[in-house]
């Protein structure tokens, strides 16, 4: 269900999606480009969100919830003359800027959390590699995309103890629950949100394991603004179907081979040959016989 259309954001709307609508819209193949438009956030909700969770939004994000509680862009593209969703761009409201591992996947009494895949030996940020987030009370964690079950873009605060430090970055925790690294800022996530047109498990791309062989076909249909292209270059023949049409339904003209087959009597004519000889043969002894 689409919410009531706000009349304060519409002289924003080009610069909130940095022109991508009218991007797509002239994209081949792309049938229906929906943008619900949404009321600002009260400032209290904001508030009230930072008192219950104990922590500051930083302040990019609470600029962006004061324009706009939360976002969502989908488009379609036609397939069979029926449109088929294929991008989604989501950012959930404050009121659904839920925190994750915080209560038990199931109401029951010693139920398991995501704090219980915690291990001491996990690798801690080292050279290049940022330190990962914690699941436990070591930090705070916030779902900001569900990514279509694809995983989960959240805030993270990853140090909150003793106290919970106002500094935030964005990960991605993929379906097998690993962490990886997006960006230092929501601004900066943002504009790779609304780059990459929200394609399926475009997140994946910032992975080791990259994105999947159905959805990088997509991505060589729609490449994204900024996109990559080592991320289609790299091993491409292996993952990517090159199908040329003109040869795949091209006509094969066979030359027709004769084949030469001698010409063949028919069974009667063949055993009436048999015995004419057989006859002519006796005659022909016979008459030897009486001379």
């Amino acid at each position: 269900m689409e919410e009531k259309p706000s009349a304060g954001i519409k002289p924003y709307l080009d610069k909130l999606t940095l022109g991508v609508t009218r991007i797509l819209e002239t994209s081949p193949g792309v049938a229906e480009v929906t943008f619900v438009e949404k009321e600002p956030a009260e400032r209290h909700a904001i508030v009230s969100w930072e008192q219950k969770n104990s922590c500051i939004l930083p302040e990019d994000l609470k600029n962006f919830y004061l324009m706009t509680d939360g976002f969502q862009m989908t488009w379609s593209v036609k397939t069979d003359d029926t449109p088929m969703p294929l991008g989604s761009m989501v950012i959930n409201s404050v009121s659904k800027l839920c925190r994750l591992g915080g209560s038990p996947m199931y109401t029951l009494p010693n139920a398991p959390t995501l704090a219980d895949l915690e291990d001491d030996t996990d690798e801690e940020g080292n050279g290049d590699k940022p330190e990962k987030p914690h699941f436990d009370s070591r930090s705070l964690i916030f779902e900001l995309d569900p990514c279509n079950g694809n995983g989960k873009v959240c805030l993270v605060y990853k140090h909150a103890k003793p106290v919970v430090s106002p500094e935030t970055e964005i990960w991605f925790l993929d379906r097998a629950l690993y962490w990886h690294f997006l960006t230092k800022t929501f601004t900066a996530y943002y504009r790779l949100l609304i780059t990459h047109l929200g394609l399926p498990q475009w997140q994946y791309a910032f992975t080791s394991y990259g994105v999947s062989p159905q959805a990088k076909q997509w991505f060589n249909m729609y490449k994204p603004i900024t996109i990559n292209t080592d991320l289609l270059s790299e091993e491409a023949d292996s993952f990517v179907n090159k199908l040329d049409p003109n040869k795949v339904f091209k006509s094969k003209n066979k030359t027709p081979v004769i084949k030469k087959k001698l010409p063949s009597q028919p069974a009667g004519s063949q055993k009436s040959h048999t015995s004419m000889t057989s006859s002519k043969t006796s005659s022909l002894t016979g008459n030897s016989s009486r001379k």
